[in-house]
């Protein structure tokens, strides 16, 4: 079945429609959010305040992840699917009316909080639910579809949100009215996902017996477990990592950048534009990997896929930190979006094609744990060390350095398997 084919099936079209109505929805609130945070006028940010946003979007899915992950292995993900999205939606309107109401601090981030941590629910059960709708065979190119088109998904919602916020304006009041639009996405979200069957997305099996609750606290434990038995994810989840701290400084300083440092200049835009521009060549660069990663991992298989996209990222980073201007960063996001979504593609089809559908759930959430705290972490390292502006060289420069210590362990981590 050729995968022209399979995007026809019933199943896998309505998982994908699901996916894309809950990206969009995330790209129109994190923007939203971003903007009501560090780009309003009625708000003032510093580095801190810019690293605390970003925390609030990401760190639910780490703290949250080693429970839901367990829970996903036992309730049926399409109910998971349809309730998270229902909840996301009503806590979307709580966050829309804390920012009307001016509130700002640990009230409004309270808020985020609630909403990332059930969208943590959302995105993992669509990632678990995959094999059960694809044969195995066509995981690669199946997740390549659906998480690129995703992201794709999620930065046209960013997208959105900016358009959206330049006709409704930059106060509070435009701010929430940005923010109450990411409600339609999980709407449609649900909606969607009531049309799959019971039980049709999995789990397999469930053990429902007296230590259920067990299980979910030590669910963190047993991802660990499942991933340190296979090497290959091992390595790909190290890879990863490397490529989540080097991002997170690289982030951090771009929107401090856009905010405080850059001017307009020709077709390079200051400001929440500028932010926009980066974000539309970071999607470039993500459809860009959607090509490249089925025939590099074809050609080369995915541990030198992986090596190649670090040794790229490496070099972006370097020149980045000697070139450091709006187009430059504008460059580098793109390059940096196409590596970084060629590692995390093959760290997907590993753990996808590697794990027991039994820990698909918990692997996903150390997965989660990799993907979002190393993010958060290099977040506030370079808030307390860069200056306000963002303009920080040399900061630019150890991204580059995790890079390569990426590739190291990576290649560490592999020698296991060859050991065996």
């Amino acid at each position: 079945m050729g995968f022209a084919r399979l995007v026809r099936t019933h199943g896998l079209r309505r998982l994908l429609a699901v996916r894309f109505a809950t990206q969009w929805a995330d790209g129109v609130f994190q923007a939203a959010l971003g903007g009501a945070v560090l780009f309003n006028p009625e708000r003032q940010a510093d580095p801190l305040a810019v690293a605390a946003g970003l925390a609030v979007l990401l760190l639910p899915y780490s703290l949250i992840g080693p429970f839901a992950g367990a829970l996903l292995d036992r309730w049926d993900r399409k109910r998971v699917l349809m309730a998270a999205n229902v909840v996301r939606a009503a806590l979307i309107v709580v966050v829309a009316a804390t920012v009307f109401t001016g509130v700002s601090g640990p009230g409004l981030y309270l808020a985020a909080l609630a909403v990332a941590g059930v969208s943590r629910f959302v995105n993992s059960g669509l990632s678990v639910a995959l094999p059960h709708v694809v044969p195995r065979r066509h995981l690669v190119e199946a997740n390549t579809f659906a998480v690129t088109v995703g992201a794709g998904m999620a930065a046209l919602g960013g997208a959105s949100a900016i358009g959206i916020r330049a006709l409704v304006g930059p106060d509070d009041t435009g701010s929430a009215i940005t923010t109450l639009v990411a409600v339609v996405g999980s709407l449609l979200a649900a909606a969607l996902a009531a049309g799959f069957g019971r039980g049709s997305l999995g789990p397999d099996r469930t053990d429902l017996g007296s230590r259920t609750a067990v299980t979910v606290l030590h669910g963190l434990a047993d991802g660990v477990r499942a991933t340190a038995a296979t090497p290959s994810v091992a390595a790909s989840f190290l890879a990863l990592a490397a490529h989540r701290l080097s991002i997170g400084i690289t982030t951090l300083l771009s929107l401090l950048l856009f905010r405080y440092a850059f001017t307009d200049s020709g077709l390079f835009r200051a400001g929440l534009a500028g932010i926009g521009e980066a974000v539309l060549l970071g999607a470039a660069g993500l459809g860009v990997a959607a090509l490249l990663t089925p025939w590099m991992v074809r050609r080369w298989g995915r541990p030198r896929t992986i090596r190649t996209a670090l040794v790229v990222a490496t070099v972006t980073q370097v020149a980045l930190a000697l070139l450091l201007s709006a187009p430059a960063v504008l460059a580098a996001a793109f390059v940096l979006g196409a590596t970084g979504q060629i590692v995390k593609l093959c760290t997907d089809a590993a753990v996808q094609s590697e794990a027991g559908d039994g820990f698909l759930g918990r692997v996903f959430a150390l997965y989660d744990i990799v993907f979002n705290v190393g993010y958060v972490l290099a977040v506030a390292v370079a808030a307390l060390l860069s200056p306000p502006d963002g303009y920080a060289p040399w900061l630019l420069g150890a991204a580059a350095a995790l890079y390569l210590l990426g590739l190291l362990a990576h290649d560490q981590q592999l020698r296991r398997t060859s050991k065996a």
